[in-house]
């Protein structure tokens, strides 16, 4: 990687040698390998949720006991999946985003100010 406390005009960051940096790559990968298939996965949930409700109105509208329905149920779980999701992104974010990005911060704070 290009020194970002050389490459950059006086007093500034070359941010592309950053962002081309391999610590930079490996973070985009991790968010990227993490975000990419959970996004997927809840799409074809949410989607399967509409189009059911859509195309197959019988089967939502079974009754699991009393009033409440398989939609219902579906419905309901649709709040329960964004929830699970956000509480496994915090997580992983914590664990294995956070630690990258603040070594990258500390990396360009010192560089912005002139350390080495």
């Amino acid at each position: 990687m290009s020194d970002p406390r050389t490459d950059a005009a006086p007093g500034g960051i070359d941010y592309i040698a950053v962002e081309e940096s391999p610590p930079f790559r490996e973070l985009k990968r991790r968010h990227r390998s993490f975000v990419f298939p959970l996004a997927i996965a809840f799409l074809v949930w949410y989607f399967a949720y509409v189009l059911l409700s859509s195309f197959a109105r019988e089967f939502m509208a079974e009754r699991v006991w009393g009033d409440v329905t398989v939609g219902l149920l579906f419905g309901l779980g649709q709040f329960v999946t964004t929830f699970a999701i956000t509480m496994t992104y915090v997580w992983y974010a914590n664990r294995k985003l956070d630690p990258l990005t603040e070594d990258l911060r500390e990396e360009l704070e010192r560089a912005e100010g002139g350390q080495s």
